[in-house]
């Protein structure tokens, strides 16, 4: 049993509304669907709820609205035991939203309204940083100015930082010129940042590859329900995916980045960290919903057959 690690997201939370439709729409088009259900999400909220539900001490950073979503998705994050001390409520905005459609394959199309989101600066960095130890996660659903700010402290205090540039902002290339522990990018977010295509998980390795070389000590490539792939110091490597059937893929990658995190944080190699944070992902993708799809640890190990690499203390 490994000591339960710390991990602080830096993030957004959102209240998500999805709909279930029988194809994703094209442009122009209209499409109906199932009703709607309305859920607590936002990148750093739904990696906040993956790392503690993975044995993490966890901890969020970040803004809602002093209205009933923001007392909805702060209520949800504490009730999966995640520290929201450094939540700020900010009346005069509205919390964020995020409109989801899913299709039978579970693909879906997002559509985010950031809200109090944009709210997040100086404070939350500072918020962030100010526990002793453990790993920050930084999500890019909040302005970039604090995404750079939390970067360069985390640098400066020699904090262990996950960085998930998702969505990436159109200032990444200048993100990653000061350095990160771990990015995680999936394909489309790669290949913004790298300026052509990445393609599956035969793109995804020669993409991690050069994302190590601009400016990120470990890279790791999503290439959704084929794998992902990794490189750093310690060597390169891709793990093709687990074979599940995919419900619903919201909340898949943000499973990945909790998990990586949470096994970066208990000291897991990089290749069995990235392995696991797989396994966990497939998990996610196999159930229906967001938060609720995320695993615990015996739910990795019963659908996937991996043994996640510390327990809950």
């Amino acid at each position: 049993m490994t000591a339960a690690p710390r991990v602080t997201v830096l993030g957004s939370m959102n209240m998500d509304i999805s709909v279930t439709v029988p194809r994703l729409p094209g442009p122009g088009a209209t499409v109906l669907g199932s009703a709607a259900r309305f859920a607590p999400g936002g990148k750093g909220g739904n990696q906040a709820v993956a790392a503690a539900r993975l044995g993490a001490r966890a901890r969020m950073a970040g803004c809602v609205g002093d209205d009933d979503f923001g007392a909805r998705l702060t209520g949800a994050l504490r009730a999966e035991s995640v520290d929201t001390s450094a939540v700020r409520l900010v009346p005069e905005l509205a919390s964020g939203l995020a409109l989801i459609t899913v299709d039978p394959d579970g693909e879906n199309m997002i559509t985010v309204a950031s809200g109090a989101n944009l709210a997040v600066g100086d404070a939350e960095v500072s918020a962030a940083l100010a526990a002793p130890g453990g790993v920050l996660v930084i999500s890019a659903e909040i302005p970039v100015p604090a995404i750079a700010a939390a970067l360069a402290r985390a640098a400066a205090g020699r904090v262990t930082c996950v960085l998930n540039l998702a969505p990436a902002p159109a200032a990444a290339a200048r993100l990653l010129s000061g350095g990160v522990d771990w990015l995680v990018l999936n394909e489309p977010e790669a290949a913004t940042v790298l300026g052509h295509p990445v393609a599956g998980l035969a793109g995804a390795r020669p993409a991690a590859a050069e994302l190590a070389r601009t400016g990120a000590r470990h890279a790791v490539v999503t290439a959704g329900a084929q794998g992902a792939a990794f490189a750093g110091p310690d060597g390169a490597g891709a793990v093709p995916a687990f074979p599940v059937r995919a419900v619903d893929s919201v909340g898949a990658g943000d499973t990945f980045v909790g998990a990586l995190a949470t096994a970066v944080g208990a000291d897991v190699p990089p290749g069995e960290a990235v392995r696991a944070a797989c396994a966990a992902a497939a998990v996610a993708a196999a159930r229906p919903g967001t938060q609720d799809a995320m695993p615990h640890s015996s739910d990795v190990l019963a659908l996937t057959g991996v043994r996640w690499p510390l327990s809950k203390s």
